[in-house]
């Protein structure tokens, strides 16, 4: 169990802040629902110690009401709106502080129910233990499947070097094994799996000094070792038996169930494929979805062709949408896959990899915005956030200023100096996680060089020039929790405190800018600002109710704000124990 030593003084300006809140003289009017609601009945009035709605024109309240199909009505003080409801059902959270529904602004549900299925290697300190992992898994799976696992990461091993098939073997000596790195950008296969892609017909051997189109196979003395980066993983994948449905609707079911239990109503996916999207489709229709998906195309294939011939998506229902699409440029830091301007401090020569091929990126972009579709570029590098920045600027220059695009570059982790106010001039969403810096922060160091981290994981930076802040978690990459995220934001720390004083402290966030980044800000990045992202009138009632305030307790506390119940257009999708 993760704690943390809570400082005296925090504490005490909390306590402060909240008793002078609580004893205000002052009470609001009640914000009343627009005109066109004049009359509606309510169907429910919520009251809670502390209501957040993050709303600027009443952002305090102590009483939410909303209509039959979940729309708010009005916010304010309890007593008013009761008196002003009095047939409405009443709700009492009690002493407990409700804030706007939590929103990832950059996740991948299909990815997190499959991890939920496989063997979990996340967290693993050794090759070893990896193995022992894969034979308790290995043990419930039918005998003629495949061995697969999700989350190794070799920055946490000995010597932090890549595993080998050869470490697998002694283990697996017949049954293929694939296992994903934490990132997603790098996969670990035994010599059985290599076997199986290699038998394919008119298949190539990995053995050489050829590499595939935006991947690398590692190798040693010419010969694969067993770890297959970014766009070389599908030499191995296209091998593997694909999953049925109802396996992967399973996967689906999980992942949303997790999802809200951790204070979710909303999720930005990337990377949503038509077969996906079809799935999604499916439990909107059958009213499975507790949560809003906000689907972005996984890049130039059949989910864009759909949504160019057919415009974009939305659910009647409300909770599932397809309005962008999202692409590709460079890989991951932690592979050394994402592209650098110069070398990798601890990789000389190797300045990583453009998974997308320059001129096929921009021919994407370009078909995107003729489509009216709103683009999101996965980029980590700083060469791989130029090039977006360069092709953006030549793609947006053909709609004009009057143009509310709202691009989006997902991740932006390390940008040169002299870029980040490009961000501004464009009018782009800066997509970034808060735990990719506290999960990275032990080694991002080794692999950039001290110069380079001064552009890292830059949230103030940016939050400074005016870009807005979607924030995320990249989950399954990371946990679920966005507590985590805000945890991170504003401690710039693991859970256990470290290090002391923040990792690169000047780029903290504060607990409103970060809450923003989780409600209002990344319901903005998907035009989606006047349906959820507040309690105001007129939006959706989606909620989350909180043991404590994340206002008003110290940063190194918010991993531990207990969720007590997830709401979605007025109704409970999640309630505690």
């Amino acid at each position: 169990m993760h704690r943390r030593v809570t400082r005296a003084l925090p504490l005490l300006l909390a306590a402060f802040a909240s008793a002078m809140a609580l004893a205000s003289p002052q009470s609001p009017a009640p914000q009343p629902a627009p005109p066109s609601y004049a009359g509606t009945t309510a169907e429910a009035v919520l009251t809670a110690r502390r209501i957040h709605t993050l709303d600027a024109a009443h952002p305090q309240a102590t009483a939410i009401a909303w209509d039959k199909d979940g729309r708010i009505l009005a916010t304010g003080e309890a007593a008013e709106l009761r008196h002003l409801y009095p047939q409405a059902r009443h709700i009492d959270a009690g002493d407990a502080t409700v804030i706007p529904g939590l929103i990832d602004a950059h996740a991948h549900l299909m990815e997190l129910g499959y991890a939920l299925l496989r063997a979990d290697l996340s967290g693993a300190r050794s090759v070893g233990e990896v193995v022992q992992r894969l034979q308790a898994h290995a043990a419930t799976a039918p005998e003629d499947a495949w061995i697969v696992g999700w989350g190794w990461d070799q920055n946490l091993w000995p010597g932090a070097r890549f595993p080998t098939a050869a470490d697998l073997d002694a283990a697996f000596p017949d049954r293929p094994v694939w296992l994903s790195r934490i990132d997603g950008h790098a996969a670990w296969a035994n010599t059985a799996a290599m076997r199986a892609a290699e038998a394919l017909e008119g298949a190539r051997r990995f053995d050489g000094d050829w590499q595939p189109e935006g991947g690398r196979i590692e190798r040693g003395h010419g010969r694969a070792t067993g770890v297959f980066v970014d766009g070389a993983m599908r030499l191995v994948e296209r091998a593997m038996p694909p999953p049925d449905e109802a396996w992967r609707a399973r996967a689906l079911e999980q992942a949303l169930a997790l999802a809200v239990a951790n204070g979710l109503t909303g999720v930005h996916d990337m990377g949503v494929s038509r077969a996906d999207l079809a799935l999604m489709r499916r439990f909107a229709d059958e009213g499975r979805l507790p949560l809003r998906i906000s689907a972005y195309a996984d890049g130039d294939r059949e989910a864009l062709a759909d949504l160019c011939e057919h415009g974009a998506y939305q659910h009647p229902g409300g909770r599932l949408q397809m309005k962008g699409v999202k692409l590709f440029v460079d890989g991951a830091l932690g592979s050394r896959g994402a592209a650098l301007l110069q070398d990798y401090s601890d990789a000389p020569g190797n300045r990583g990899l453009l998974v997308t091929d320059p001129a096929a990126y921009g021919a994407a972009v370009i078909r995107a915005r003729d489509c009216g579709l709103q683009v999101a570029t996965h980029a980590i590098g700083d060469r791989g956030n130029r090039i977006v920045l360069d092709t953006y600027q030549q793609a947006l220059a053909g709609l004009g200023a009057r143009a509310d695009h709202r691009w989006r570059v997902e991740h932006a982790q390390v940008v040169a100096p002299e870029d980040f106010p490009r961000f501004a001039a464009l009018r782009l969403v800066a997509s970034m996680q808060p735990t990719h810096a506290t999960s990275d922060m032990g080694w991002a160091g080794a692999r950039l060089g001290e110069k380079r981290l001064a552009g890292a994981y830059a949230w103030r930076r940016f939050l400074d020039l005016g870009v807005p802040l979607a924030l995320g978690s990249d989950f399954p990459v990371e946990q679920v929790d966005p507590r985590l995220g805000l945890l991170a934001a504003v401690t710039r720390q693991d859970r256990d405190g470290q290090p002391p004083g923040g990792w690169l402290p000047g780029q903290r966030l504060g607990a409103l800018e970060a809450l923003r980044g989780f409600t209002v800000d990344a319901a903005r990045a998907g035009h989606d600002e006047s349906r959820v992202g507040r309690l105001a009138p007129g939006l959706r009632a989606d909620f989350v109710v909180l043991d404590r305030d994340p206002l008003a307790i110290p940063g190194a506390e918010l991993d531990a704000l207990q969720v007590r119940a997830t709401w979605v257009d007025g109704q409970p999708v999640f309630t505690a124990e």
